[in-house]
């Protein structure tokens, strides 16, 4: 697959229950859960969310690498930067 063509369908897969192709955004913060601890995949969208997932396959594909990650702030990605850096480097 060229790039460009990459650019327009990295990341997407049909959703299962109405088989659109693109992620729609998802404005919710929290998700229905059966039980404390018991959810289907999403808890809380500041830690993961269906749109944020479909960004990072997205960006996965476009860079050619194995995971992609999207943060909520530009706080939370500097703090997972600088938490894996040593006195020193």
């Amino acid at each position: 697959m060229k790039f460009l063509t990459k650019v327009i369908h990295a990341g997407q897969q049909p959703d299962p229950s109405t088989g659109a192709i693109m992620t729609p955004i998802f404005q919710t913060s929290t998700y229905a859960q059966a039980g404390l601890g018991d959810n289907k995949g999403y808890e809380y969208a500041r830690t993961h969310n269906p749109t944020r997932d479909a960004l990072e396959g997205c960006l996965a594909s476009l860079e050619e690498g194995k995971y992609g990650l999207a943060f909520a702030s530009g706080m939370a990605a500097e703090t997972a930067i600088l938490s894996l850096l040593n006195i020193g480097d």
